[in-house]
């Protein structure tokens, strides 16, 4: 073994802790799988519990409910999704946009989750209701921005309106992903590239 995977078995969790932090990842994954089938009320700790291998009051010492649970299984989406797309940076938004339609495609369960919990969460006793509302909101706030940006730049059209481009970007990549979900022969990056170079772009960017 070289020094350098020395130091990092020896930065490794070992004994109880690393037990108990592989216990909580397979709790976090087993419930993205019921979560991304059933939506948050239909699914069941009970379910959970039983495909990890531990009983509910097990399940309980990791997460102290359904909801600490379920914020987790998001948390950990959205960080994925980053992780795979990065975070929109200056006259990168539309690339940003389609780098994520292309990982959605690659990942069903988390695609899934998200459509199923934003159908779920417009319903204003949804825990998560408060935070989908927020993430759109803010996400049309910066989309806008940069898109103003573009535009100045000459890489938008100028006779759209950005406050208003900037939803419907959200609207299209939820519209195709439920699409792709419902008949996963629909292929969402070149519907995606197709608005993108009809709507968003200059006259002389545009595809023939």
């Amino acid at each position: 073994m070289s020094t350098d995977e020395q130091q990092m078995a020896a930065r490794r969790p070992r004994g109880p802790y690393a037990t108990g932090q592989a216990r909580r990842q397979a709790i976090v994954d087993e419930a993205l799988a019921v979560f991304s089938r059933t939506g948050f009320h239909g699914g069941s700790l009970r379910e959970i519990a039983k495909r990890v291998g531990v009983t509910p009051t097990g399940l309980l010492h990791h997460f102290a409910g359904k909801e600490e649970l379920f914020a987790e299984v998001l948390h950990q989406r959205d960080e994925k999704v980053r992780e795979a797309a990065g975070d929109p940076a200056e006259h990168t938004l539309i690339e940003q946009a389609t780098r994520v339609v292309a990982h959605n495609q690659t990942s069903r369960g988390l695609t899934a989750l998200y459509a199923i919990v934003s159908a779920e969460a417009t319903d204003p006793d949804h825990p998560s209701h408060a935070d989908f509302a927020a993430r759109y909101r803010e996400r049309a706030v910066a989309a806008e921005e940069i898109l103003r940006r573009g535009q100045a730049d000459g890489e938008v059209r100028e006779d759209i309106d950005p406050a208003r481009a900037a939803r419907l970007i959200s609207a299209v990549m939820d519209g195709i992903q439920l699409q792709w979900l419902l008949d996963d022969s629909v292929d969402m990056v070149p519907l995606f590239e197709e608005f993108v170079g009809r709507y968003l772009h200059p006259a002389e960017r545009r595809p023939d």
